[in-house]
């Protein structure tokens, strides 16, 4: 999958372009609008970026959990060569702290990444606090062509370029999910 970004000033563009993307088979999950007014996407019953996916806390958490990774295997490395193993205590307190140096950094590395916004939408912050809107939608290779399509029927969304999306088995998963969620009681 590809994610394509536009960039629009227009809700009610928008909702329109969902609803047309919606009818020739894409799904709820494959589009967001990331916009700093909430309020106005969900009004417009648009798919917005949850709040925690807007914030870099996944990423930061990965460099994280690396970072705690490495502190692990110091602690126990460091440990073994100087022989503090050997003692009557042997491996237990060493293995006990690597494992709160590696939950230690990845919390660390989770409680930066909240207070940073995600490293995929950095280059959007000027023009989302101009009050614009990104629209992005992640694309299967069978799709591009109907959404290039589409997309030349909105000449006012302006084109920003092309990213990494969501894993396909994801958002069909969230697909599959949406699914049950109707047909439960």
């Amino acid at each position: 999958m590809v994610r394509h970004y536009y960039l629009s000033n227009d809700l009610d563009e928008l909702e329109d372009v969902e609803n047309e993307l919606l009818k020739e088979g894409f799904t709820t999950p494959q589009m967001h609008v990331l916009s700093e007014n909430d309020a106005e996407v969900q009004k417009h019953h648009l798919h917005e970026v949850e709040s925690v996916l807007k914030k870099d806390v996944v990423h930061s958490t990965e460099i994280g959990a690396l970072v705690g990774l490495v502190g692990a295997v110091l602690v126990l490395l460091t440990a073994y060569l100087l022989g503090w193993t050997n003692g009557a205590a042997g491996w237990m307190p060493f293995i006990f702290l690597s494992v709160v140096v590696l939950g230690f950094c990845t919390w660390e590395g989770g409680f930066i990444g909240i207070q940073r916004p995600n490293v995929e939408f950095v280059r959007f912050q000027k023009m989302l606090a101009e009050g614009n809107h990104i629209f992005f939608v992640d694309a299967e290779p069978e799709q591009e062509p109907l959404l290039k399509r589409l997309m030349k029927n909105h000449p006012n969304l302006i084109v920003e370029g092309l990213g990494e999306a969501t894993p396909s088995w994801v958002v069909r998963g969230q697909d599959k999910y949406h699914d049950f969620m109707k047909t439960m009681p």
